[in-house]
């Protein structure tokens, strides 16, 4: 007769629990990275899905061991994209299969700062960020931001100064606390 023990079930519930958070801290992060390296947003999914499920047995482990999950993860998203793109041309499924030889760039460096970018841009005030991502995300000019958000153009100059001057000094906050 197989019975779960209480204590059988909680440790089921607290892996579950782990799951979920792998899941909801990574798979935007996955995503992106996989979705770059791809350039096709259906498949990207799937590779994420097949880092998931390769995760899963190994959460306990991920989060008790010191080191990077996000690096783990994104090693394995590497090398699911990389055995995709082996495989595909021997299977004869894509056409010019010998352009396909060609190293594939890593681009987790890139993937990292942006999520760190993204990071920081959460910690600004609403009307600092509005700023910062009409100048630069939209590249708009200081004018034209100014119109568009209803305020004179020194209070766009000043958001922007202030805005950037917090980004700079946040790495050096981050590295104080985390010494």
């Amino acid at each position: 007769m197989n019975t779960i023990t209480a204590a059988d079930a909680s440790s089921a519930a607290h892996h579950d629990q782990l799951l979920q958070t792998l899941m909801s801290d990574h798979t935007r992060a996955l995503l992106a990275y996989a979705e770059k390296l791809l350039n096709d947003r259906h498949l990207a999914e799937d590779i994420v899905q097949e880092t998931l499920i390769r995760a899963w047995p190994h959460t306990e482990r991920l989060y008790s061991t010191e080191g990077s999950i996000r690096g783990w993860l994104l090693t394995v998203t590497r090398n699911l994209v990389i055995d995709r793109l082996r495989s595909a041309p021997a299977r004869h499924e894509t056409v010019g299969a010998d352009d396909r030889d060609v190293p594939l760039p890593d681009h987790s460096g890139a993937v990292l700062a942006s999520l760190e970018v993204t990071r920081l841009l959460r910690h600004l005030s609403h009307e600092h960020r509005e700023v910062l991502l009409h100048i630069y995300l939209c590249g708009r000019t200081v004018r034209e931001t100014a119109r568009l958000l209803g305020i004179p153009a020194g209070t766009v100059k000043s958001r922007q100064h202030y805005a950037l001057q917090s980004l700079r000094s946040a790495p050096a906050e981050h590295a104080t606390r985390t010494a």
